[in-house]
């Protein structure tokens, strides 16, 4: 499973979270067709451009609830304060994917910060 975590400003576009979701990818040399699932935290859960970047990909959106996000935090790789502040974890992208991607998950690099959206991929612990 391979999982694209989305964190982002309030108010973005579809178009922003699709930009982001696809540039990041493409600094791994992947193509949107590996991707299993979008995670986002739950706090995001109101942002529609994340869910409607979603539905365009044909992709599940998982809500990653606060404790696996919590959880999720100490193996991220970007800190930020302000994500830390406000969303108690210090990447938004990289612990919603990293949870997302189940035990043993593993990112395969810092999060892509593409304007108002940041992106982190992640791999299940199996295809690592």
């Amino acid at each position: 499973m391979m999982v694209a975590g989305i964190g982002s400003r309030k108010d973005v576009s579809a178009r922003d979270v699709l930009a982001a979701i696809e540039t990041a990818l493409e600094t791994h040399g992947l193509a949107m067709t590996a991707l299993s699932a979008l995670a986002t935290a739950s706090l995001k859960q109101g942002e529609q451009a994340i869910f409607a970047a979603g539905g365009e990909l044909a992709l599940p959106v998982i809500v990653v609830e606060d404790d696996a996000l919590n959880a999720a935090s100490s193996h991220v790789i970007s800190r930020s304060s302000l994500s830390q502040e406000h969303a108690g974890t210090p990447s938004v992208s990289e612990a919603s994917a990293l949870a997302a991607a189940g035990k043993g998950a593993k990112l395969l690099g810092p999060r892509t910060v593409l304007g108002p959206v940041t992106c982190a991929i992640a791999i299940s612990g199996d295809m690592a």
